[in-house]
């Protein structure tokens, strides 16, 4: 397990392109959000600095599909250079065989892909958060963050209750334009409440301010009634909305994407979205060892003319064909628990097995 000779010589020689590719590939996800960008300027009359700032906030969410691409174009050019100049030729003569020549590159793609947790998991939630707040306060100068929310709790009698709101004031922890219904154990309509603002206690409990309340009796009468101040345990704190209020969980890290699955409020559709992701976040990044893997076999064949142009185009090739079949694991992934866990893993498990195939057979036919 010592680094010898042969191991700094072959990371030197990744150095160099994948330098380039994480250059060339970063400079394609600046160039595709900048007509975005322009628009918040002249559509939104948003000042310059505040779209600078939104966009070097949403940059870490880029990084580790960045990281993983590089790590692919690297392998590819740099040993598309060792075997056009004859250097595997004369390392195999040497009685090094491809595996052990693939080892320092195949090191390297793993230690990448912890690199790409660790930014996915601590750096780009951060990240979000700020761009999110930047764009919806500064720009767009909106009083709050977030989407609709919807929470379920399961009441005493056996009934439940259903609160939503159209957005989460994360400064003053408030629920906006909230209504709240609570059924009996035939999902009959027992209490509506309405109100403009909820306020957090610390707690599941919630002040309503000015509610109006309608009270539905048996005998199919209501009672409608006005109160300043109303509270209702809505069984969710103001910490898991603001979760909520950061959208898709997508934007979340693993551990925000579990306490929001451990509050019991999602449904079955929700869920299966939730867990997927959960389980892909955790996946996604050993796409640098894979793709590592899978370039080496590649990368051993000589390209005559063009080799950074032809590589380049392979490169982009291999990860579109990646991440149509990690769109489609995903989606499959979101009907069960299990799916999620195994379709999750899916594309990399696919694309090692042909990695490992390629280059068994470029071994068994260099001897």
């Amino acid at each position: 397990m010592r680094v010898t000779t042969l191991d700094r010589y072959i990371v030197s020689e990744l150095i160099g392109p994948f330098g380039f590719g994480l250059s060339a590939f970063m400079l394609i996800f600046v160039a595709t959000n900048l007509l975005a960008l322009g628009r918040l300027i002249t559509e939104d009359h948003a000042p310059f600095w505040a779209v600078i700032e939104y966009f070097i906030w949403g940059l870490p969410q880029v990084v580790p599909y960045v990281i993983s691409m590089a790590m692919l174009l690297g392998v590819l050019l740099s040993l598309q250079r060792l075997s056009g100049e004859s250097e595997i030729t004369a390392m195999k003569a040497g009685g090094i065989s491809l595996e052990r020549i693939a080892a320092p590159l195949l090191v390297v793609g793993l230690l990448l892909s912890f690199l790409t947790f660790f930014i996915e998991q601590t750096i780009v939630p951060f990240s979000n958060d700020r761009a999110t707040e930047i764009l919806q306060v500064t720009i767009k100068h909106a009083t709050s963050l977030g989407t609709s929310l919807t929470v379920y709790t399961p009441l005493p009698d056996g009934g439940k209750q259903l609160t939503a709101a159209t957005a989460y004031d994360a400064t003053t922890q408030s629920l906006l334009n909230v209504t709240v219904i609570q059924y009996d154990r035939q999902s009959v309509p027992q209490l509506i409440v309405f109100s403009d603002r909820a306020q957090s206690k610390g707690s599941t409990d919630w002040t309503f301010q000015n509610a109006r309340t309608y009270r539905f009796d048996p005998d199919g009468s209501s009672v409608e009634s006005t109160q300043q101040m109303l509270t209702v345990d809505i069984g969710e704190g103001p910490t898991s909305l603001l979760k909520r209020a950061k959208g898709a969980p997508q934007e979340m890290s693993r551990r925000e994407i579990a306490d929001v699955i451990r509050t019991g409020q999602l449904n079955a559709y929700q869920r299966g979205q939730y867990v997927a992701e959960y389980q892909s976040q955790l996946a996604r990044p050993f796409a640098c060892l894979v793709f590592a893997l899978i370039a080496i076999p590649f990368g051993l064949r000589r390209v005559r003319g063009g080799g950074t142009s032809v590589g380049f185009g392979l490169a982009v090739l291999i990860v579109f064909i990646y991440y149509v079949v990690m769109t489609i694991s995903n989606s499959v992934g979101t009907i069960n628990d299990f799916l999620a866990v195994v379709m999750a893993w899916f594309p990399n498990v696919l694309f090692f097995a042909i990695g490992v195939y390629l280059l068994r057979r470029a071994s068994y036919g260099a001897n």
